[in-house]
């Protein structure tokens, strides 16, 4: 699928019913940007957890394609932790991540941390892009995947 670049997408608060299609998309995206890291969750606990977890006790965004694609990114924060942001492989490279940045940095004005995978190049440049600086790096041995990470904050310009 090509999305219509015309396409008006929203940023909206996930709801009970986007658990499933934000669900979907991570695993989606997960499968593109992550070729080599493996999930140790079927795709089914995933969508457990975003029903059950994720969307009703964490602070969850979603992009909704106003042509009827439904739920094509989201952004989960959880305090100042910007914990996940994913979208779909169709809709990447076309500014939907800098919105959820832009977002996050408006709902956490007072700074940003989160973690990507250190396989994960593309994503640095992007949070690099954002202001982001890269302050510690794991072996991996903390996070359920075993893959090497690494952490990223923001703060805001004094």
């Amino acid at each position: 699928m090509n999305p219509d670049p015309e396409t008006v997408v929203t940023l909206r608060r996930a709801t009970a019913p986007d658990a499933r299609p934000a669900a979907d998309v991570w695993l989606r995206s997960f499968a593109a940007a992550l070729p080599t890291v493996v999930s140790p969750r079927s795709a089914d606990d995933v969508r457990e957890y975003f029903r059950d977890v994720v969307v009703p006790l964490r602070e969850v965004w979603v992009a909704d394609a106003a042509d009827g694609g439904g739920v094509v990114g989201l952004m989960v924060l959880n305090g100042g932790l910007l914990s996940q942001l994913y979208l779909d492989p169709d809709w990447r490279g076309r500014g939907l991540g800098d919105r959820f940045v832009g977002l996050a940095k408006e709902r956490s004005p007072g700074g940003l941390q989160l973690w990507t995978f250190q396989v994960n190049k593309p994503a640095h440049r992007f949070y690099e892009r954002h202001g982001f600086v890269a302050v510690e790096f794991t072996d991996g041995s903390s996070n359920e995947e075993g893959e090497p990470d690494v952490r990223y904050v923001w703060e805001p310009k004094s």
